[in-house]
């Protein structure tokens, strides 16, 4: 009913340890790094390299780390399989007892099971996975393995898939159970697979095999198992007795038990120890590579997102700067300010007689100013709003380069890891804040024009200033420097030009804050990428501790 391949362990005895403090170093040291490691970018195949790092670390932090630390330990033979295949009734029947819960009808949260002979208990006390699960002193199992009734692979729910992955990565063998009705499926061979892959030993147990069909379906089972080299995979056939409840017939798990029991010898279970220890250690390369590979296709596809950010705002950014030119800060609200002021019998009306001489210096001063620092209001908000626009248009030109056909990996991700509302806010913030240290610009000018070592840009700035109010005269400056021609050639007329070098110096410091506002947006986006995990020597790290794996196994 049974057949199998046996370990080689002729030399177990006097086969070097691999377990040496460097390696146990080392292995320390790559788990840390891929602990570390994470993958922030939504680029093309990111899903597969989330799940290998998961993988990976559950068989660096439940196999091969426990295993290096204590290779006394009990073998850790995981039975798994999917649904209705039997894992606990074989569990049960080979120990004797019920210890495991069977039937297709248990709790889908039911917690998996690791049974020890209590003597092992000890040796096996610390491993991770029993944090996992519950554990089951019995005197029945061999001394020098531990026998782990995994959740079912294809369980309805992910939890119990997750941790069945996980335990069968803890494993020193994979004692893999299915029925002659689903040997064929996809995922038993889905899962022998990734057990070759990783060099763990396997043994397979092909339940529930009617009698009349039994050397046909293990016939067919032996050959599907050399067509994917899987010839030397140990195989136990256990007959279909029924419908039944309970423990199977002893007979029928008996060459499963005896060659439990002779595995479970001292130098057998090192062998098959050693096996999967070696195995899954040369598997890290591969592993590792593909991983380091990964961060580095996120490295590069950050390099383009950054490419395509700055590319992305130039046109925002000539956009925002000629329409500030085209007077856009002086439209709206501070024109018709500035109608209402200069009106006939308004505050401005008298500023300047026909004759070109200042008139009211002594009359109405401290109105003026008052009247005009309602200009200095308006100046501000509006200069706030195109701030806050210019963003606006940046973020819009943003989400369209890297959302919309032919956006470079990663963007709409990118793009859609924005709050809007956050950002809204923080805009609207920022915008209100620039736009007052920009008209606070205007005050030094002014003093500075009264401070003029030119005797008359001095004397006439003073005549101005009686006439206006210092902050009047900074909202005539302002105004004329968001391109409202009336009040450019009102400041003309008051200072002959003197002023042009403080009125070209507020332009231009306003067009620095439009760029500015605008540069932002790309900054706060380009923020997202500043991550140790997309700096351009972020695989490194991992290629080294793959460098180190390699001179030491």
């Amino acid at each position: 009913m049974s057949a199998y391949a046996e370990p080689d362990v002729s030399d177990a005895a006097n086969e070097p340890s691999i377990a040496t403090p460097s390696l146990l170093d080392a292995v320390r040291d790559l788990r840390r790094d891929v602990l570390a490691t994470s993958f922030p970018l939504e680029i093309a195949g990111i899903d597969d390299a989330r799940t290998s790092r998961a993988r990976l670390l559950d068989q660096l932090s439940d196999h091969l780390l426990p295993r290096l630390e204590e290779l006394s330990a009990p073998a850790v033979v995981v039975l798994a399989g999917s649904t209705g295949a039997g894992k606990s009734t074989l569990l049960n029947s080979l120990l004797g007892a019920e210890i495991s819960e069977a039937g297709v009808l248990r709790p889908t949260t039911r917690r998996p099971v690791i049974a020890h002979h209590p003597d092992d208990g000890e040796l096996l006390a610390t491993h991770p996975v029993l944090e996992a699960v519950t554990v089951v002193p019995h005197e029945l199992v061999p001394r020098g393995i531990a026998l782990l009734d995994a959740p079912d692979l294809d369980s309805v729910l992910w939890s119990n898939r997750a941790t069945a992955h996980r335990l069968l990565e803890a494993a020193d063998l994979w004692l893999f159970v299915t029925t002659a009705a689903r040997y064929g499926d996809a995922l038993p061979w889905k899962v022998l697979a990734g057990a070759m892959e990783r060099g763990a030993s396997v043994a397979m147990v092909l339940n529930r095999v009617p009698r009349d069909s039994l050397t046909t379906v293990r016939g067919d089972l032996l050959l599907r198992l050399r067509g994917r080299g899987m010839q030397g995979v140990p195989l136990f056939v256990v007959p279909d007795v029924g419908p039944h409840e309970g423990l199977l017939e002893p007979a029928a798990v008996a060459p499963i038990k005896r060659w439990l029991t002779m595995l479970a010898g001292p130098d057998r279970a090192r062998s098959v120890i050693a096996r999967t220890l070696r195995g899954s250690l040369g598997a890290l390369r591969p592993w590792v590579d593909t991983q380091a590979e990964a961060v580095q296709n996120q490295v590069d596809a950050a390099a383009a997102l950054r490419d395509a950010i700055e590319i992305a705002l130039s046109d925002p950014a000539h956009v925002a700067r000629e329409t500030v030119l085209a007077g856009a800060v002086a439209d709206g609200q501070v024109r018709a300010r500035w109608t209402e002021l200069s009106a006939p019998g308004g505050p401005l009306a008298r500023v300047l007689r026909p004759s070109g001489r200042i008139g009211g210096i002594h009359r109405g001063g401290r109105a003026r100013e008052v009247a005009l620092e309602a200009l200095l209001d308006d100046l501000r908000r509006s200069a706030a709003v195109n701030l806050a626009g210019a963003g606006y248009l940046a973020e819009r030109a943003l989400r369209t380069q890297l959302s919309e056909q032919g956006a470079p990996d990663g963007g709409p991700a990118l793009v859609d890891s924005w709050s809007d509302e956050d950002r809204r806010t923080a805009r609207e913030e920022h915008a209100e804040a620039n736009a007052a240290e920009w008209i606070g610009m205007a005050d030094p000018g002014v003093a500075s024009l009264l401070g003029s070592s030119e005797r008359g840009v001095a004397k006439r700035a003073a005549k101005i200033v009686r006439s206006i109010g210092a902050h009047g005269l900074a909202a005539v400056v302002l105004a004329a420097a968001t391109g409202l021609r009336p009040a450019d050639r009102l400041l003309k007329d008051l200072l002959s030009g003197a002023a042009d070098p403080l009125r070209d110096a507020l332009r231009e410091a306003l067009l620095e804050r439009i760029q500015s506002h605008i540069t932002s947006e790309g900054a706060a986006l380009t923020a997202l990428l500043d991550v140790p995990d997309l700096a351009d020597d972020a695989s490194s790290r991992l290629r080294l501790r793959l460098a180190v794996l390699k001179g030491l196994a």
